[in-house]
């Protein structure tokens, strides 16, 4: 989930990655994935602390994972919709880095999620990359801001955080995009500590800007198309894994065409029923926050998928209310095949939102993520 990403790919597959694009790798399923390990020397999330930037936009090193995270939705000209998903992911394998033998030598494995959906086209593609960050091949720095794998990045523009560039280049496509927010950074959670299981610990320190305009270019083989909308970016960092009976979540980050955003992770337990930590947050047109518990909300699924790569079986379309709040919407995904098949396998695709917002009709776009539905 953005809310909890996914942290860790299991110590022994990155240990191994260096700078290489992981071909014909072991997919690991969620479980496996975030089987937790030795976190022993690892800084934990256990309580809220003052966030200062621009330091926390970049790495912390002391904590086994971190994630920037960054999804779109955008039109171009000729009225084609695209989305997009750009994730880097940072692991350390020890807490403290230990003596360097070599310029490759590291303690600190980068990875980076891309996925393009071409709605019009009604095609998904997604990609996969990983490196240490030894020899500049990866890395995250905080000011200027800049998060990279190889020539996939993500930068501020100037002197502050804002506006950023992302840069993708990868098989034919590319992504040349520059995002600027329209409000306010909002911290996630229990002032920016997000809680994910009752252990203490597991939970990670998690801001957003849920609004982030966006243009640039995106050019798959020949052909360019100048492109507008909106994206989104999660920040988050933790020591911490799947509680004992948690086996995934369903995640969904909303942009409304009313200038309001939606959040909302659904973590689920083995018996179906879902986790009392869930929770997410609403963003108002002013960049007003009002936090969500599992209470406020009522998920439904309504139709499913089944890959016919995987055999997982995914929900498709849901119905989301938040009663109090006058919130009645579905969500659909605008292509059922977004399931990410590299070294672990999820469902994280572009989806449209329509229903009512107060008595009000509202329609919007965004993201969903699912995961921990592997088939038996």
């Amino acid at each position: 989930m953005a809310a909890l990403r996914i942290p860790c790919i299991g110590l022994a597959l990155l240990a191994a990655a260096c700078s290489e694009r992981a071909p014909n790798r072991r997919q690991l399923d969620v479980r496996e994935a975030l089987a937790g390990g030795a976190i022993t020397g690892f800084e934990r999330a256990l309580a809220p602390q003052p966030f200062v930037f621009p330091r926390d936009h970049g790495a912390h090193p002391r904590f086994r994972t971190e994630w920037w995270y960054f999804t779109g939705n955008l039109q171009a000209e000729d009225g084609r919709w695209f989305g997009y998903q750009l994730t880097f992911f940072r692991n350390a394998l020890t807490p403290e880095p230990k003596p360097r033998s070599s310029e490759w030598a590291s303690n600190q494995i980068y990875m980076a999620h891309f996925a393009l959906t071409d709605v019009t086209g009604k095609r998904f593609r997604s990609f996969e990359r990983f490196a240490r960050n030894g020899l500049e091949l990866a890395g995250a720095r905080a000011a200027p801001f800049r998060v990279w794998l190889e020539d996939w990045s993500v930068s501020s523009i100037s002197g502050d955080f804002l506006p950023l560039r992302l840069q993708v280049h990868e098989a034919g496509i590319t992504l040349a995009l520059e995002l600027r927010s329209t409000k306010p950074l909002v911290l996630q959670g229990d002032r920016g500590l997000s809680r994910k299981s009752s252990t203490a610990g597991n939970a990670s320190y998690y801001y957003s800007y849920s609004r982030l305009s966006t243009r640039g270019e995106i050019r798959v083989g020949k052909r360019a198309h100048e492109v507008h909308g909106a994206s989104w970016m999660d920040r988050e960092w933790s020591t911490s894994a799947l509680g004992d009976d948690q086996v995934g979540w369903d995640w969904f980050a909303l942009q409304l065409d009313n200038d309001c955003e939606l959040m909302f992770y659904r973590l689920r337990r083995r018996d179906g029923s879902a986790d009392p930590v869930s929770s997410g947050a609403i963003i108002a047109a002013d960049g007003s926050v009002t936090r969500l518990a599992l209470a406020d909300v009522e998920l439904r699924a309504l139709t499913f998928w089944t890959s016919p790569a995987s055999g997982a079986r995914y929900p498709q379309r849901f119905e989301l209310r938040v009663p109090a709040h006058g919130i009645d919407l579905e969500v659909e995904p605008v292509l059922a095949g977004q399931e990410l098949e590299n070294s672990f396998r999820y469902w994280e695709g572009a989806v449209r939102a329509s229903g009512t917002w107060k008595r009000t009709s509202v329609a919007g776009r965004g993201y969903v993520e699912l995961t921990g539905y592997e088939p038996d």
